[in-house]
């Protein structure tokens, strides 16, 4: 599964234009990674159509970060792939 969260992170890290060397797991995406709904919004569709997941948009407060954002990810997969 470690695949799954380096494509995550490289895929937040071109939405939000950052090095994914420089993304902390945990900083959080709008206090410490200057993220806006619409780059929030962007992130959970870039998620879905990659991983042809749905994920409902009640989800997005919760994509605080990158480790939040991957075990929920995770857990729409799981669901998909069960």
């Amino acid at each position: 599964m470690a695949d799954i969260d380096l494509e995550i992170k490289n895929l937040i890290a071109e939405i939000i234009e950052k090095d994914p060397v420089d993304l902390d797991p945990n900083a959080r995406f709008v206090e410490d990674l200057g993220v806006d709904s619409m780059m929030a919004l962007e992130i959970l569709a870039a998620i879905e159509k990659k991983y042809k997941i749905s994920i409902p948009e009640e989800k997005l407060p919760q994509l605080t970060n990158l480790n939040d954002t991957i075990k929920i990810a995770k857990e729409y997969l799981g669901q998909k792939n069960a």
